[in-house]
């Protein structure tokens, strides 16, 4: 089983490495860019492990990052799942699943009723990652990509709090 870590601040180097790591082999799963991310030093890597509520998950193989996914609240009673990504060594072996699980623990004892997450039209992979992770498909529109037409695809799973009851 591939053992699963929560960043803190002083991870920043780790979380540099798998963040980049996941642009790069895969860049079109994201709206972020490589380029947007491959500069900047120890305080600009910091700074997004010190957002406030946030939550950060690597999966580690033989110490070294293979996979990771972000947690952050959606400022409507809720948390957003987001940058999700297993290296090719480390697919098919449940590592997204666990990841999944991590932030979904996460949002849980947050007090969110629901994680949503944007998922980028044409990563079937992705969505149905998601799908067996009990996410469903919005009608709710996704963010605007960059060709000005096409809008990410919403999914969302309702959370159920430690006594059974809507989060």
């Amino acid at each position: 089983m591939v053992p699963l870590r929560v960043l803190t601040a002083d991870d920043w180097p780790l979380w540099r490495e798998v963040r980049l790591a996941a642009l790069a082999e895969a860049p079109e799963a994201f709206t972020a860019r490589l380029a947007d991310w491959d500069r900047g030093g120890e305080e600009q890597w910091r700074a997004r492990l010190e957002m406030p509520g946030a939550h950060r998950v690597v999966a580690l193989l033989d110490g070294r990052a293979v996979g990771v996914a972000r947690g952050i609240p959606d400022g409507r009673g809720g948390c957003e799942l987001r940058s999700v990504w297993v290296g090719p060594e480390a697919r098919g072996h449940g590592v997204g699943d666990r990841l999944i699980e991590a932030v979904e623990t996460w949002a849980r004892q947050s007090g969110a009723g629901v994680l949503r997450l944007a998922v980028i039209p044409g990563n079937e992979p992705a969505v149905a990652l998601y799908r067996r992770n009990g996410f469903v498909t919005t009608a709710e529109p996704g963010a605007l990509l960059s060709d000005g037409v096409t809008r990410e695809r919403v999914m969302v799973k309702a959370l159920r709090g430690p006594d059974g009851g809507e989060g």
